[in-house]
């Protein structure tokens, strides 16, 4: 499942690198690269559990991918390893679901913002600001318009096979934001 593609594991890029809207110039924060291959849902499940043991209280994750890419199946793992209340399933229709700790953690906050043409301006209302310092909040289809929220952040990147096809294989890029996530490869290993 760690098997990287193409190269490094990990390597130190500019948080532009696959974006389509960059940052000016000198206001991009670097950030650490990891590409992990993932081949079913159960594997992109186990991602999530993993991914929660290095997750904190003030930790926003932007989860980018296709419908059907495996965003809400990461997410579900992320619940599962932060051992929160109450099943993870798409929040499309409602926009925000909050899923409180069961063991003392954080809340896990998860968002799907694709309904949601603006920006942060019209993410306001979710009160996101407020529910951040204590909580990891996971915001599907964010890029654009979250990353005001903070200046780390984790951006998770999930590209699925191309073509006809029910192949069930991603690759599943983790981009660390700021220099809370400079351990990033270290911390999946």
């Amino acid at each position: 499942m760690e098997a990287p593609h193409g190269g490094p594991a990990a390597e130190t890029v500019p948080e532009t690198a696959g974006t389509t809207a960059p940052e000016p110039a000198g206001a991009v924060p670097e950030a650490v690269e990891v590409t992990l291959a993932v081949t079913s849902p159960e594997q992109m499940q186990d991602l999530g559990r993993r991914l929660a043991q290095v997750l904190a209280p003030g930790d926003l994750v932007m989860l980018t991918g296709e419908l059907g890419a495996g965003k809400t199946t990461l997410t579900r793992g992320l619940g599962e390893g932060l051992g929160v209340r109450g099943a993870v399933t798409s929040p499309t229709f409602v926009i925000a679901r909050v899923h409180p700790s069961l063991t003392g953690g954080p809340a896990l906050v998860h968002v799907d913002a694709y309904r949601l043409g603006g920006g942060l301006d019209e993410m306001e209302d979710l009160d996101l600001d407020v529910s951040l310092p204590e909580s990891v909040v996971v915001v599907e289809w964010g890029d654009g318009k979250v990353e005001e929220l903070a200046d780390d952040r984790l951006r998770v990147l999930i590209d699925r096979a191309k073509g006809d096809t029910d192949d069930e294989r991603r690759e599943v890029t983790l981009v660390g934001i700021g220099a809370r996530w400079a351990g990033l490869r270290a911390d999946l290993a």
